[in-house]
């Protein structure tokens, strides 16, 4: 409960942003790191084109990360738009081909700011103008925006959707609580010479994940108090949620995989913390079967009537955000499946390897 207060008010702390009308001065860079997104790239591009923004202050570099689709094509027919395409040529397997991407992209690129965003996500043309503004008006090194689901199909998806504006409500209270611990590499924005100060993604480069958060660390390890979360709903990126279980777990464990680097030790209690917390809901029920007379399954009920009320209030505010409150139906679900694939997660993402864009990495 305390760890979940501590989140309420760090999403409090955070001032939702309103725009102004000052006149955009900055040159951007949108790199995209891209592989076999043939059936989702197109509608990417489109929107990217579609911002409400100087054209000659924008670049936008896409990656293609040896897909094996028509991906490269489809991204070399919008070259008259202005689209540079990338192709990667690596001889040796890397078991980090993103970072490999974002890393040559950024020495090509020539804006002062860096987006990166995914090759399945979609923004509405205020997106950009909004993220440059929320810059020049803070002046912040790196700026976490928000990253949310839409088009759900089923019941699983929608599921995921509470759960992950959970994650992104998290990411956001702890730079509003001044201890930047996580954020998404779909809408990620930092300046191009921070980058290089921080070392780029030396020391993490042999890792397929953390292009986002572990770079989220480096940057806020010199640049303290220079972190910012925007929560303006124009700078929402949105993308789709895992249509299987299968392809959420190989997704939940390539991002817990990122743990295992980081080195701030608030950040590993804070994990370890609610790790041990979910897994004693867990042995409480198993004991409450075992034991069915015994006062366990009391304490059982007494931690998820606390764990879903303090939930509750956090994603309340989260939801509004997103103007996603019905989903909230779905917490009391949500909670009794997130314990399961927490305490699974935090083992298999940390003792393994996992399958990723076609690719077996750890």
């Amino acid at each position: 409960m305390f760890v979940v207060g501590t989140f309420i008010r760090g999403w409090t702390k955070i001032i939702p942003y309103k725009r102004n009308d000052n006149v955009a001065k900055t040159k951007v860079s949108i790199l995209i790191a891209a592989r076999n997104e043939e059936d989702k790239i197109g509608k990417t591009l489109d929107d990217l084109l579609a911002q409400d923004y100087d054209k000659n202050l924008v670049e936008i570099i896409v990656i293609d990360d040896h897909s094996t689709d028509k991906t490269s094509q489809i991204i070399a027919s919008y070259a008259n738009a202005g689209v540079k395409l990338i192709q990667l040529n690596e001889a040796n397997a890397l078991n980090s081909y993103k970072k490999k991407a974002i890393q040559t992209a950024i020495g090509e690129a020539t804006g002062t700011l860096i987006i990166t965003t995914d090759a399945d996500c979609r923004m509405g043309p205020n997106w950009l103008k909004t993220i440059v503004n929320y810059y020049e008006t803070n002046h912040f090194k790196m700026i976490s925006s928000p990253v949310a689901y839409f088009e759900e199909k089923s019941f699983f998806e929608r599921i995921q959707t509470l759960e992950f504006s959970y994650l992104i409500g998290l990411g956001a209270s702890t730079i509003g609580n001044n201890n930047p611990s996580t954020c998404n590499g779909a809408n990620l924005a930092y300046e191009r010479e921070a980058f290089f100060e921080v070392g780029g993604f030396k020391g993490i480069d042999d890792l397929a994940s953390g292009d986002d958060e572990l770079l989220l660390h480096k940057m806020a390890a010199i640049y303290e108090g220079k972190i910012g979360f925007l929560k303006n709903i124009d700078a929402v990126v949105y993308t789709h949620a895992k249509p299987t279980v299968s392809e959420f777990i190989q997704q939940r464990k390539r991002w817990a995989s990122k743990s295992t680097r980081y080195k701030d030790k608030l950040v590993i209690v804070l994990g370890i913390s609610i790790w041990l917390f979910n897994l004693s809901i867990i042995i409480n029920a198993l004991l409450a079967i075992i034991f069915p007379h015994g006062e366990s399954g009391w304490f059982l009920l007494f931690q998820l009537i606390c764990k879903i009320g303090i939930e509750l209030i956090f994603l309340t505010s989260v939801t509004n955000f997103f103007k996603r409150k019905q989903l909230l139906v779905l917490l009391p679900i949500m909670n009794l499946l997130h314990v399961l694939y927490f305490v699974y997660i935090g083992i298999a993402g940390n003792s393994g390897k996992y399958h990723w864009k076609g690719r077996m990495v750890k």
